[in-house]
């Protein structure tokens, strides 16, 4: 982050312009002092933008500075030393209200870092003693008072509590917390005790991450500039051949002064990156991260929408609706042996097994050995017997025997069930089906509605699930298409066929296991990634509420951002088209169109600033 300048160079330069114009317009300089001054600030304030221009011509790039840089050059050598300091004045404003919008982005940067407590209380052999947040190590065990700030990401060891996450997620409404939940750094506890186990300490936990999140967005300038840049780079190409054609028309050196002084677009210059910079604070402040203005009008031209079905379009929190024993074997024991088999695995199938034999209370331990193929399912070892859990699939490509019994069994399981059934195998027998079920979200019909109107033309679900439960779905969400029984890398396949398409594709998912997709996708977007470092790390966009009408909240400031940029444009058109009037009809001449620049440089920067108080 920037320091706090101890000589603002632009500010001063700012009041001493302002100073000289108005004693040369109010006739209280001297008249033998008049051109003197207004030659030495015209000067002063030309050294900054001949500095931009020589860089940007190194750089071999074109920018608005070097419009500016010969429509000063040419007012110093026709003397025309007030319509220098005009010009001038309008970049140096310029420049002042692009630091404003990097300095409240800043600040909404330093007024999440207030959120990091200083001091903390560690509980260690019986005793409580403070110490430095630095000082915090894995395994520590915090005591979290009401009042207090969660320093780090872990688990809650005892005590309830109720935390306001809404430094995280935007959302104030305070969540119940209690002995095995997992806490966020920088939540607040607003009622209750609790002690927690630390697993992610300092640049490890969430809430740095989205600080550095934050900080990367507001320094990428990709897409910021791009537009801006675009239409500097033929425009000011088309400014130097219509001031060479009026030239030589007219023959007047002081019509095509007030032309290029009239049509310096520093005004656009400004307000584009300007638009950006304000959205993607103000998204920040309401828990929807965007990593750089590039994504932000990515969101604006998606055409095509994946979605990702578990945990995206539904809860995620699979549960078991059904047990069905095929040996002498209970239930119980079925739901016991299936919870070894998953024991490491970070799958949401895998977890609401483990979840289920733990309701109600069935010992199980932590297996001998243990494998897992991602999207099919594990193994593991237990009394040197395996136990498998898993999709048909994984079992047929281990040659596991199916009966003609069981087959029927698990054909009409898969015809008449609306769900996931995992396969339970011990030794060399198939001991039992296992049926989950999700609950889709109840946000996500109106909110695809919403994306629709928005202007996405193809919603399209990628599931692993089979294809009855896939049907179901799809038919009560209202998709355009949707595949089913897919592995990760399916959906790369697919995705990839997508990107083919027209517009811009976006991919929805948890980020856990489609890290992959959302890094492939022109805009990967995870939603509820609070806590989630792979969706983090590999999304574009990370949506920080666990709540799919977030999504086109996301997409809506997108276009919002794009439809700013596109009245500031228009303004500016109608401005200059008024302005060129004005010169050609000789109303204002060098001085008139420099002053008039500068007002009306204001209406599309005016325009940017209405994003700050966006809401999402």
């Amino acid at each position: 982050m920037k320091k706090t300048k101890f000589f603002d160079f632009d500010r001063f330069l700012f009041a001493a312009l302002v100073l000289v114009l108005a004693g040369y317009y109010g006739k209280i300089i001297p008249p033998f002092w008049d051109d003197s001054l207004l030659a030495f600030f015209a000067s002063i304030g030309t050294l900054p933008v001949l500095l931009s221009a020589a860089r940007s011509v190194r750089q071999k790039k074109i920018n608005v500075d070097l419009l500016a840089a010969v429509a000063l050059i040419v007012s110093i050598l026709n003397l025309q030393w007030a319509s220098a300091v005009f010009i001038n004045l309008m970049l140096t404003s310029a420049r002042i209200l692009a630091d404003y919008t990097d300095q409240k982005s800043r600040r909404a940067i330093k007024s999440l870092l207030k959120l990091r407590p200083e001091r903390v209380k560690i509980k260690k052999d019986g005793t409580i003693s403070k110490v430095s947040v630095s000082k915090i190590k894995k395994g520590d065990l915090v005591v979290i008072e009401m009042g207090d700030r969660i320093p780090v990401d872990g688990t809650v060891i005892s005590g309830e509590a109720l935390l306001d996450q809404s430094s995280l997620t935007g959302e104030s409404l305070p969540i119940e917390k209690a002995k095995g939940d997992k806490v966020l750094s920088s939540t607040l506890n607003v009622s209750g005790s609790l002690i927690i186990s630390a697993e992610k300490v300092g640049k490890d936990t969430t809430f740095e991450k989205i600080i550095h999140l934050v900080e990367q967005s507001q320094q990428d300038k990709k897409g910021i500039v791009t537009l801006a840049d675009k239409f500097a780079s033929i425009y000011i190409i088309a400014s130097f051949i219509g001031a060479l054609v009026i030239y030589f028309v007219s023959g007047s050196l002081t019509l095509v002064l007030s032309v290029l002084l009239v049509t310096c677009a520093d005004d656009i210059a400004v307000a584009i990156p300007m638009a950006f910079s304000a959205a993607i604070g103000t998204a920040a402040r309401q828990g929807i991260i965007i990593k750089g203005g590039t994504y932000l009008e990515g969101l604006a031209k998606v055409k095509t929408l994946l979605l990702d079905k578990t945990g995206t379009i539904t809860k995620g929190r699979l549960r078991v609706a059904k047990i069905i024993p095929l040996t002498d074997l209970d239930k119980d024991e079925i739901l016991r042996l299936a919870a070894m088999a998953e024991f490491f695995s970070e799958h949401p199938i895998a977890k609401s097994i483990i979840r289920a034999a733990e309701e109600k209370k069935l010992s199980f331990e932590k297996p001998e050995d243990f494998s897992e193929v991602s999207g099919k399912g594990s193994s593991a070892v237990w009394r040197n017997k395996t136990i498998l859990c898993g999709k048909r699939k994984f079992f047929e490509e281990r040659r596991f025997h199916f009966s003609p019994e069981q087959n029927k069994t698990l054909d009409n399981l898969t015809r008449k069930e609306v769900g996931n059934i995992m396969l339970v195998g011990y030794g060399e027998n198939l001991i039992g089906f296992i049926v989950l079920e999700d609950e889709v979200r109840a946000e996500v019909k109106d909110s695809l509605v919403k994306l629709k109107n928005l202007g996405v033309e193809n919603i399209i679900m990628l599931t692993g699930d089979n294809l009855q439960t896939a049907q179901e779905v799809a038919r009560e969400i209202k998709v355009d298409a949707w595949h089913a029984d897919l592995l990760p890398q399916d959906k790369l396949v697919y995705l990839r066929k997508y990107l083919k398409g027209n517009g811009k594709t976006a991919m929805i998912g948890d980020g856990v296991n489609d890290a992959a997709a959302l890094a492939l996708a022109d805009v990967g977007i995870a939603m509820g990634a609070i806590g989630t470092d792979a969706a983090i790390e590999a999304a574009d966009v990370a949506l920080m509420r666990d709540d799919f009408s977030e999504v086109p909240r996301a997409f809506a400031l997108g276009r919002s951002v794009m439809r700013v940029a596109r009245q500031n444009f228009f303004l500016w058109a109608v401005v200059n088209a008024a302005g060129l009037f004005l010169v050609f009809a000789h109303v204002i001449g060098p001085q008139g169109a420099a002053a008039y620049n500068f007002v009306t440089d204001f209406f599309p920067i005016a325009n940017s600033l209405r994003l700050f108080s966006y809401k999402v």
